[in-house]
């Protein structure tokens, strides 16, 4: 189960070159796994919620648009994974898990009051993934905020209620949901789902994690 962030699927606009590898890594990795992504929005999200704001939306409609906005990219990596994808990009978890274990699943988010890492745990829940991946440009679980902490360390191993304390404190208004927003790491801690972060843009480490060989990021230990 994989949760591939906007960050860097669409840091600007969608990224085509990243795209393409990561269909050719996803192509490979489902030749012997069953596999789902959710992917994120980006700036693209961005750029409709801070419109949607400005005309006077409620914080609910913003994050429809958002919505929107992942299911746009979810449809370009379909597009890019051709036949190993599904067509259809579900729109709800239980579709999702429908449609689990033939094709590669693709998709975006589904309802406002959540980031798209809470729809890709709550998959992995529904289908008992053996991993979480969580992919975004952030590549480890850090002791402290490394943009405001110049000495903050990187955790290899991190428990799931430290990592609630960790992101307490954190915006949950539409785009500007932490590493994981806390739907996620309910989840997570209810299911007792393994999960691992990374930096989704080192495409062979994130490889490795999902096949529960050596990588290089945190392992939640829910």
């Amino acid at each position: 189960m994989f949760s591939l962030g906007g960050s860097i699927l669409a840091p600007e606009t969608v990224d085509e070159k990243y795209v393409r590898e990561a269909a050719g890594f996803l192509k490979r990795l489902s030749a012997r796994n069953q596999v789902a992504v959710v992917v994120g929005g980006g700036r693209p999200a961005r750029e409709r919620i801070k419109a949607a704001r400005e005309r006077g939306a409620s914080w609910a409609e913003c994050d429809h648009e958002g919505i929107l906005a992942t299911r746009e990219n979810a449809r370009a990596l379909v597009k890019a994974l051709g036949a190993d994808a599904e067509k259809t990009v579900p729109e709800t978890v239980r579709e999702a898990a429908v449609l689990y274990g033939k094709r590669i699943v693709v998709m975006g988010g589904t309802e406002p009051g959540h980031s798209t890492d809470a729809v890709a745990a709550l998959i992995g829940d529904w289908v008992k993934a053996d991993v979480f991946v969580n992919a975004s440009n952030v590549d480890a679980v850090y002791d402290k905020d490394p943009k405001k902490n110049h000495g903050a360390k990187p955790l290899e191993r991190v428990g799931i209620d430290e990592l609630i304390r960790l992101l307490d404190g954190e915006g949950f208004n539409a785009g500007e949901y932490p590493l994981l927003d806390h739907v996620a790491l309910k989840v997570i801690k209810r299911a007792r789902l393994k999960t691992v972060i990374l930096d989704g843009r080192d495409l062979a480490n994130m490889e490795a994690a999902a096949e529960g060989r050596k990588f290089r990021g945190t392992v939640v230990v829910p």
